[in-house]
């Protein structure tokens, strides 16, 4: 890039002022130097990336060293792209994809067999090779006319409790939780003390942080509104059913609260255990954890399969050269996966693949869009039955 004046290089200590300030420009959001300091410990040494234009600072990129849940419970780890940024003065000028290229490649030397990203857009990185594999869905729930059904479990269980003075039984309940829930992401310590330092400038206009704790859960929530008030969750995290139900009827009997805001998955329970599933309203709906398969086998033998397959895929990677054909045997839940020859049977693109990895979309739904192509629908609905996870799949934590 030098002959456009250019330069595409690792970051340096000088220049995270400058990328502080890319990042609020782009976003309208001025990062928290703390914050800033705690999430660099996540990235390894080489992968901050920015272009500079003389001195300054006009596009940015990096990786952060994640473990990431896959189906069945093997923890993988997971280069997590974030802080991706092109100054609106240098735009249509291929700096994103020269970044990601360089970006990718570390990443691939490092023998990261996924790579995964959320997405403040969502037409932009699956010409990369990402597909949306979890799904969050935003509902509003009356909170003034709800009411649960007779039959539906009262464990009760529930505490008030100060945030940070309960830190490590959050982060226990967290990590029983993200351990079996595929999308869940390792939070250390460090990630804990920044989310609870509730700083003002992270609540949006809401109060300070609130929470009730189970034995096997919690919720993180604050109060908005000056008039008629409402909750916003944070996080609502359950490691058992009673736990979920504990909390939301502890969410449902606050007074004064005319509805409670919350950004959960598609499959949560909640309408099922009222009398009137309307009281919770889908406001919307959105892709959330992206992933990209940098190493095919390495990331379809990871994780475990709800039924037996056999098949040859040939997956295409317009990026980079992770794509190719490959002989799939799945068998007891457990696949091989290896380069082949043999001719395919159903041909898809890496993003495609991504979507699917951990069971949150369906291959049926990607044939009828011409996405996922093959002569044998019976083989797709075994595509299907194979890639379903026990287990609904969602975001540890954004980042």
């Amino acid at each position: 890039m030098s002959a456009s004046g250019l330069e595409l290089r690792t970051a340096t200590e000088d220049d995270w002022p400058l990328m502080r300030r890319l990042d609020a420009t782009s976003f309208g959001h001025v990062v928290d130097p703390s914050a800033l300091a705690t999430w660099r410990t996540m990235i390894p040494g080489d992968a901050a990336l920015v272009v500079a234009d003389g001195p300054d600072v006009v596009a940015q990129a990096l990786f952060l060293d994640f473990q990431l849940t896959v189906p069945g419970g093997a923890i993988l780890p997971v280069a997590g792209i974030s802080w991706v940024s092109v100054a609106p003065t240098h735009r249509r000028r291929g700096l994103l994809r020269s970044m990601f290229t360089e970006l990718h490649d570390r990443i691939g030397a490092a023998g990261y067999p996924i790579a995964a990203l959320t997405a403040s857009e969502g037409g932009i990185y699956g010409r990369f090779g990402y597909g949306p594999a979890t799904v969050a869905v935003e509902w509003s729930v009356d909170r003034r006319t709800v009411r649960f059904r007779a039959d539906a479990p009262d464990p009760a269980g529930v505490r008030i409790v100060t945030p940070r003075d309960h830190v490590d039984e959050l982060a226990a309940v967290y990590d029983r939780w993200r351990r079996d829930t595929p999308g869940g992401l390792v939070r250390p310590k460090a990630l804990w003390d920044d989310l609870l330092a509730d700083r003002d400038d992270d609540r949006a206009g809401g109060s300070p942080l609130f929470a009730f704790l189970h034995a096997d859960g919690y919720v993180l929530y604050r109060t908005h509104g000056a008039g008629p008030r409402h909750v916003r969750v944070v996080e609502l995290t359950a490691a058992t059913r009673d736990a979920h139900v504990a909390l939301w009827r502890a969410l449902c009997g606050l007074d004064l609260m005319e509805r409670i805001e919350i950004a959960t998955h598609p499959a949560d329970p909640l309408p099922y255990l009222l009398t009137d599933a309307r009281q919770v309203r889908t406001t919307a709906a959105a892709d959330d954890l992206w992933l990209r398969l940098m190493d095919i086998p390495a990331a379809l033998q990871a994780r475990t399969y709800g039924g037996d397959l056999s098949t040859v895929l040939e997956v295409d990677d317009a990026f980079r050269a992770d794509g190719g054909r490959f002989a799939l045997q799945i068998r007891d839940g457990r696949a091989v996966c290896t380069p082949t020859d043999a001719a395919p049977e159903v041909f898809l693109d890496l993003d495609v693949l991504g979507a699917l990895y951990l069971g949150g979309h369906r291959a049926t739904a990607f044939a009828a869009a011409n996405r996922l192509r093959g002569n044998d629908f019976e083989l797709i609905h075994r595509i299907d039955r194979a890639f379903a996870a026990d287990v609904p799949a969602e975001l540890g934590f954004p980042f």
